[in-house]
């Protein structure tokens, strides 16, 4: 499967691409492919912030408050802890 690329210029001070590329060494990767992973993940950010912005939406806060106020259940065991 080969994936479809497109490209465009991009400007950028010489100042940010000469760290861009320093980074981009430093990880051993090239500047292009330093560009896509570092614009991947921020797509990926703002994604998950968007998907949990409409989870919250449909948020039911009296279910929630009836599920943590409920009766009954397990005790916590004596070696359930936080470390």
């Amino acid at each position: 499967m080969t994936t479809r690329v497109s490209t465009f210029p991009l400007r950028l001070p010489v100042s940010m691409k000469a760290a861009l590329e320093e980074i981009s060494k430093r990880d051993g990767t090239s500047l292009n492919q330093f560009l896509v992973i570092a614009a991947a993940e921020k797509i990926a950010a703002m994604e998950t912030e968007r998907f949990f912005a409409e989870r919250q939406g449909r948020a039911d806060r009296k279910a929630f408050r009836r599920i943590l106020n409920r009766k009954g259940g397990e005790a916590p065991r004596p070696d359930d802890t936080i470390e």
